[in-house]
């Protein structure tokens, strides 16, 4: 069986490592790139630099990765739609929920495979604690917190906090505990002199009345990728810079008075870290979408999810002009 033929539109920073797997892949070879502003990294190497994505659909690709800024996701994903061409769109899959709309709709009635790149769900610690979370390891579940900040990247210009980094903790709160958004609360600050917010905090509930908690901002000087969740029978932390999974167990305290116990809460218990295999997040969301071009049934980020995605953003954006709690449809 022949390679697939490979297309990548955008080659800034994200674009560069979409490359780099495009081309390790198994089963896929890279034949096309395009970016009307160049190749500032270098990544073409003997390919010709196309200059849109109409040049990239007549070079006869089976499918494209789309890295352009978020504002031209739309156009270039419903050109590739209507050209029959499956596409891995990064994150987050459209400026607004309308056009996200739009293209889960394009992509279904052309009958091809679409997908976005939320890379959080290929963590291996993430997958690792979905996978104990449905195995009832936590029992019944009380929270789920993330916490995302850091220094601000100045490749992003067309959007603020929420839809680029938020997006990433809104997609694997939902994956990892396999509920849906319903109310979502939340404040924003401006401190960067941008035209986007560059800080979010956001209190929301998902269905089951799982209560979640996201921090989320551009303003600290290094790096924090935390998501924690606690329930009946303790907490787990997932520490998705370093691929680490930590589970704290409620401890056993036994008591003689019994109207002192009644009152007692939980206590500290053993701490087991979790050996995981640590496979490069980026090398299996390419995979996965492989597979789901080939017709084999694997885990890729739909592009109705990645619109309820962009949908829980506006929720968040909203609810901090308003100071009301927002209802996600």
């Amino acid at each position: 069986m022949a390679n697939l033929r490979a297309g990548l539109i955008g080659l800034g920073m994200m674009g560069r490592h979409h490359a780099r797997n495009l081309r390790a892949i198994d089963g896929v070879d890279l034949v096309a790139v395009a970016d009307a502003m160049g190749d500032p990294h270098g990544v073409a190497g003997s390919l010709d630099v196309l200059p849109n994505v109409e040049a990239l659909i007549e070079a006869g690709i089976d499918y494209a990765v789309v890295a352009l800024p978020t504002e031209f996701h739309e156009e270039a994903g419903l050109k590739l739609a209507a050209a029959g061409v499956n596409a891995l769109i990064e994150k987050p899959l459209a400026k607004t929920t309308e056009a996200a709309r739009a293209l889960a709709k394009a992509f279904d009635e052309a009958g091809v495979i679409g997908a976005v790149g939320h890379i959080e769900r290929y963590n291996p610690a993430l997958q690792s604690l979905r996978s104990r979370l449905e195995a009832g390891d936590l029992g019944d579940l009380y929270q789920i917190s993330t916490r995302r900040q850091g220094p601000f990247p100045n490749r992003i210009a067309d959007v603020g906090v929420v839809k680029d980094l938020a997006s990433h903790d809104i997609d694997l709160t939902a994956w990892v505990t396999q509920r849906q958004y319903e109310w979502v609360g939340a404040r924003t600050m401006y401190k960067s002199g941008r035209e986007h917010e560059d800080m979010v905090s956001a209190t929301c509930t998902l269905s089951g009345s799982l209560m979640s908690n996201h921090l989320v901002n551009w303003l600290t000087p290094t790096k924090e990728r935390l998501t924690i969740v606690t329930g009946e029978k303790g907490m787990f932390v997932a520490d998705t810079l370093t691929a680490d999974l930590t589970f704290y167990a409620n401890g056993q305290s036994l008591h003689v008075w019994d109207d002192l116990a009644q009152f007692q809460g939980v206590t500290e218990g053993d701490v087991t870290k979790f050996a995981i295999a640590k496979p490069e997040p980026l090398r299996v969301e390419h995979e996965n979408f492989r597979d789901a071009v080939l017709g084999k049934e694997t885990d890729i980020v739909t592009l109705e999810q990645g619109a309820r995605v962009v949908e829980v953003c506006e929720a968040m954006i909203a609810s901090a002009k308003t100071n009301e709690f927002i209802r996600v449809s």
